[in-house]
């Protein structure tokens, strides 16, 4: 036994599970190459844009009360719309997740009387609040102050049995309201595939083909930098994130964007601070260096987690589990979802996740009613920042199919630890046996 596996046996890992593990990993070395390349190719790319812009130590001083002439805000504003190729980027600690990212883009580019159009089926849960469709409701029947209170209707064009586009469908869809169409890039809490960067630039041509004029937007949680080019590349007028998933690195406590066309990032300012106010203010305190280092690692840290993603589909895939994507799949987010069928196992699953953990691996993860969702969630996540899902994390709606949705890794080493971890607990449970 070498010191590396007497490491992993005094962290819990049998040998067993150990060299179960080794097996998948020896046949993914070619796989992990690739992994690479593009993160080279993308960390370059973040370089360059620092040196363009100039980015200096006094980038990363901050500002305090109005935040006028904020040097560090507005170079990092600009590094952001030259990595993604566009116009102008907002990228603010003020944006608060994901979803307030989303909310911002639409409610500044959306008008009384106009549509939103979603033509790749069910926004993620958290979204249909904003938009209008959850369950939270005011005294008029309507979520509380979302797109349908101020007036803007929705519609939603499902994707095909076979994960095609319903291409009638949304020819169909598209009418004289229709002024913003919104692409998940990620599944979600869903069972179809994530949607390469190729393959939304082929839905924005045919739309824009339809309404030359609509605004699309596209929700790029858990992609940036899967792939050498973001979806602003090939048409998409906005596109929206989170700063503790991809592109913080792990060092961003907080914080979201917005970049693309220029008037849509200057409506979006205009709503997040004030009319006539927009991006002039906005105080980054001291949050700065995070921001910037976070990103400069983000290509990096992004490929860990996607080596983490296809470590972990072969792991259950070769135990008979259904995996989305497969362990052969190409990624285009570092989702992975494996369906364990009964809530036994998710529960098993999730409580390893939270016991390989560096932040309180001494909890154990309880199901419960999460704003936002229509059923109770199980979380772990022993995160540095609270919520990052960059780092290793793990969730999942307690209701059929049972399927546990997790992504990240700081680190590819801690992360594989974790995937052992939880086939260790699940062997120890009797849920499931290794295959030979």
């Amino acid at each position: 036994m070498n010191k590396i596996e007497e490491m992993y046996r005094s962290l819990g890992i049998d040998e067993e599970v150990y060299h179960y593990g080794r097996t998948i990993l020896e046949s993914l070395k070619e796989r992990y190459e690739r992994i690479d390349q593009v993160a080279e190719y993308n960390q370059l790319k973040v370089l360059k844009a620092f040196q363009k812009n100039q980015v200096s130590e006094a980038c990363l001083l901050g500002t305090t009360g109005y935040g006028y002439n904020d040097l560090g805000r507005d170079t990092l504003e600009r590094v952001y719309a030259d990595i993604f190729r566009t116009e102008d980027a907002l990228v603010r600690p003020q944006i608060t997740c994901g979803t307030h990212a989303l909310a911002l883009a639409l409610m500044s580019n959306l008008r009384p009387g106009d549509e939103l159009l979603s033509p790749v089926g069910k926004p993620y849960d958290t979204l249909e609040e904003v938009i209008g469709i959850g369950k939270t409701k005011s005294s008029d029947g309507r979520s509380t102050g979302s797109l349908a209170e101020y007036g803007i209707s929705y519609r939603q064009v499902d994707l095909l049995a076979d994960g095609a586009y319903d291409y009638e469908g949304i020819r169909k869809a598209v009418n004289d309201k229709t002024r913003l169409v919104t692409i998940q890039r990620s599944k979600g809490y869903q069972t179809r595939p994530t949607l390469s960067v190729a393959r939304i630039g082929e839905l924005i041509r045919f739309i824009h083909d339809i309404k030359p004029n609509t605004i699309i937007m596209v929700d790029n949680c858990y992609g940036e930098f899967v792939e050498t080019i973001e979806p602003s590349e090939v048409g998409a007028d906005m596109i929206v994130g989170s700063l503790i998933k991809n592109p913080g690195g792990g060092l961003a406590p907080i914080g979201g964007y917005i970049a693309g066309k220029k008037k849509c990032v200057e409506n979006a300012a205009y709503r997040l601070t004030s009319p006539g106010l927009g991006k002039e203010v906005g105080a980054s305190l001291g949050i700065l260096p995070a921001f910037y280092q976070g990103l400069f690692l983000s290509p990096k840290v992004t490929a860990n987690a996607l080596k983490t993603a296809v470590f972990a589909a072969n792991l259950y895939e070769r135990m008979g589990f259904s995996v989305l994507p497969d362990g052969t799949e190409e990624r285009h987010d570092i989702i992975q979802a494996i369906t364990l069928g009964k809530p036994e196992l998710v529960t098993a699953f999730c409580e390893a996740v939270q016991a390989a953990s560096p932040v309180d691996s001494h909890v154990v993860p309880e199901p419960w009613e999460m704003p936002g969702y229509d059923a109770d969630v199980i979380m772990a996540a022993g995160a540095f920042v609270s919520g990052s899902s960059i780092e290793l994390s793990a969730d999942a709606p307690m209701k059929e199919p049972y399927a546990v949705y997790f992504q990240g890794g700081l680190t590819f080493e801690h992360a594989k630890y974790g995937m052992l971890k939880t086939v260790q607990y699940l062997k120890d449970r009797e849920l499931i046996t290794l295959p030979v």
